[in-house]
């Protein structure tokens, strides 16, 4: 009762990084509120999956095995989490920002009435006073995210209904394991007691998963272009750059919305959250929600023409000129000195 749930998603028979990562904040949360940490593992052939959560200081593993769980559908994961909530009764519910996330996790809070943070930054524990009416909540969730177009950021909290509940996006949030040899219980549920058989009227025929053209959460080193870049032939100059550095480009949403860059390559809010240790942010002014995908970068360094950009109060070398001047030479000295 009143424990941290974490959905941990499911592909093919491996546990998502999201997940991973939330099962780090979960634990945290957890170590706060001094309760359980607890994560819901739902699929076809799950045999000792238990092993890839437990290390990251799990306490109880609940275990939803059965043909018809994989690939994930919205009806039979909906009716696990409402039924074994109703149960079990949890004061928070985490699960990743992701296309499955985003199906799930307004089903669930509209079916117990809950509410739902979406696209979260940040996850942490704390007091709120209803000095209206004179009440004061403790230990509380702030879910805050940036709101009303990235100008402010945003703590939202749940006072009355649980659980609280909120979607984080991939990177946001470092996994780390706590203990290889952690001990944590595991439960393997009857499926056929929380998914009525009317669930499975959706059977995926064909299923067709393109892999990631690069790496850019991954990548020790990336170069950023925004709108400042001007054109798609400006991010040319980017891309090799990139190439000298052996490093991944990256776009902020108004280089995307313009043309200049695929929108896989978005960094921000709406796009990849990157932790590099270098990161070279080219003509980005630096909006709320541009600076939550990299703001943890080890050093920034900005390029900018515009002395009083957002982006330059975080950075940590500002070059300020134009990108049509520094990037080439850039690019010159360090072909120059790479050889």
């Amino acid at each position: 009762m009143n424990n941290v749930f974490v959905y941990c998603e499911i592909e093919g028979v491996h546990v998502a990084d999201v997940s991973l990562e939330l099962l780090t904040k979960g634990r945290k949360l957890a170590n706060q509120l001094n309760c359980r940490l607890e994560a819901i593992v739902a699929g076809t052939g799950l045999a000792d999956v238990e092993k890839q959560v437990l290390p990251y200081g799990v306490d109880c593993v609940h275990v939803f095995d059965a043909p018809g769980l994989f690939p994930y559908t919205s009806l039979p994961h909906t009716s696990i989490l409402v039924n074994l909530f109703k149960e079990e009764k949890p004061q928070i519910c985490l699960m990743g920002a992701t296309v499955i996330g985003r199906d799930l996790g307004p089903r669930v809070s509209s079916a117990l009435t809950s509410g739902l943070t979406a696209d979260c930054t940040q996850l942490e524990i704390g007091d709120h006073e209803d000095k209206k009416n004179g009440i004061v909540y403790k230990n509380l969730l702030y879910q805050i995210r940036p709101a009303f177009g990235g100008n402010i950021v945003a703590t939202i909290v749940n006072p009355e209904h649980r659980p609280q509940m909120a979607t984080v996006r991939e990177g946001v949030m470092k996994k780390e394991i706590i203990d290889e040899h952690y001990q944590g219980t595991v439960v393997r549920h009857d499926v056929a007691k929380y998914v009525p058989e009317t669930d499975y009227v959706v059977k995926v025929i064909d299923r067709h998963v393109e892999k990631a053209k690069h790496n850019l959460k991954g990548a020790s080193i990336v170069v950023a272009g925004g709108y400042g870049m001007g054109s798609k032939e400006g991010f040319d100059m980017l891309f090799e750059l990139a190439k000298e550095l052996h490093a991944e480009v990256g776009a902020s949403r108004a280089a995307v919305d313009a043309g200049f860059c695929d929108h896989d390559r978005q960094i921000g809010q709406t796009g990849v959250t990157v932790h590099p240790k270098l990161y070279i942010a080219c003509g980005i002014s630096g909006q709320i929600q541009h600076i939550a995908g990299m703001q943890d970068a080890g050093i920034i360094i900005s390029i900018n023409n515009d002395p009083n950009a957002p982006i330059n109060t975080i950075a940590d070398y500002v070059i300020n000129g134009s990108v049509e001047t520094v990037v080439p030479k850039l690019i010159k000295y360090y072909k120059k000195n790479s050889k």
